[in-house]
Formats: C-alpha cells, structure tokens, sequence
C-alpha cells in the first residue's frame, strides 16, 4: 500500500516538499532525476515549479510524474523550524 500525496510545494534546487495523507511531510530532491528522461524538461525552473497534486500523486505540465511509493521511500522527513 502507498500513502497518497494531498499537497507539494516546490522549492529551490530542485527540491519538492511533500504532505502526505498521513500527514507526514517530506523531502524529496528532484536532481538525480534532471538528466533522465522527460525529465531534463523540467531543468526549467518555471516548469519545475508549476508541479501540482494529480490524482495520489504529482505531475508536471509536460505529463512527466513520479511514483509516489517512489516519492514517499525516497524522500527524508521535514521539518519547517
């Protein structure tokens, strides 16, 4: 079973905070990704940052989305202090 995604911020150096349906909210760095791929489209940062909730997960404008069991195992835990 995977947690749904219910709200993504995006945020400097290709970095996304995640809020998940459990309430947990994450860390999930974008960069490793920026050279696969549809990926690379989103080296743009105004596309980076038009990333938005789609369905459980994220998606982008150019259709490119991730997992988000991928998203979820991948990401650390984060704290807004």
């Amino acid at each position: 079973m995977y947690l749904a995604i219910k709200d993504v911020k995006p945020i400097d150096n290709y970095k996304l905070i995640l809020t998940f349906e459990n309430k947990e909210v994450k860390l999930f760095d974008m960069s490793p990704y920026l050279n696969q791929g549809i990926f690379k489209d989103l080296k743009d940062e105004n596309l980076f940052k038009a990333v938005k909730v789609s369905f459980d997960s994220i998606e982008w404008p150019n259709e490119a989305d991730i997992d988000p069991e991928t998203l979820y195992e991948d990401s650390i835990p984060y704290h807004n202090n």
